[in-house]
């Protein structure tokens, strides 16, 4: 924010402003693409020592670069790091959750052919939508300005629109002025 002026930002800014108004101290989350480990290292601090963050990734970079910068910040004690595919979401986290982020794509800095793709993500996606507890929101980020990207994002409209208003509400931040820009979905599941 500049002074008084309210500054429309990123999708990557809606997701991050999403984590620090719903997580507090000892509240459990999951980052289901760790990448290089920010949205991890976030959740951790806000989660707090009594907390639990739990973050998937396939690929080892991506865990040993988190794995450090939790060391580094010291909350390491508080995050499970598992090297598989976000598909495996349900296998591994049981316990409701209060935030469960996707930021899809490719590893930052990475190699540009191993990226998320719609078979898994529409799974890991449909599977953190049963863990989320009542008020507990999922922040989807998604970059149609690749192929797959689209492809996800497609997906993403179809599956968002068919959830029953009763129990999510879904919100879709994009900036229509702006061919292929990153896109960010919000889903709150209701009170019980």
């Amino acid at each position: 924010m500049n002074g008084d002026m309210l500054e429309l930002r990123s999708a990557r800014w809606i997701a991050r402003f999403a984590m620090e108004h719903i997580l507090r101290e000892g509240m459990r989350a999951v980052d289901c693409t760790m990448g290089n480990g920010h949205d991890t290292c976030l959740m951790a601090s806000l989660v707090g020592a009594s907390g639990h963050v739990d973050a998937f990734d396939v690929q080892e970079k991506a865990v040993a670069s988190t794995a450090e910068r939790l060391k580094a910040e010291g909350t390491a004690d508080r995050v499970t790091l598992h090297c598989v595919g976000h598909e495996h979401i349900a296998e591994r986290v049981t316990e409701p959750v209060q935030m469960i982020v996707f930021n899809l794509g490719w590893l930052p800095g990475g190699d540009k052919q191993v990226t998320t793709r719609w078979d898994t993500t529409r799974r890991a996606v449909s599977d953190a939508l049963e863990l989320l507890a009542p008020m507990g929101m999922l922040s989807v980020c998604v970059y149609p300005g690749h192929a797959e990207g689209k492809v996800e994002l497609e997906g993403l409209l179809q599956l968002f629109s068919s959830l029953p208003a009763r129990r999510f509400n879904v919100v879709r931040h994009a900036f229509i002025n702006a061919c292929d820009a990153p896109e960010c979905f919000l889903i709150q599941r209701q009170r019980d």
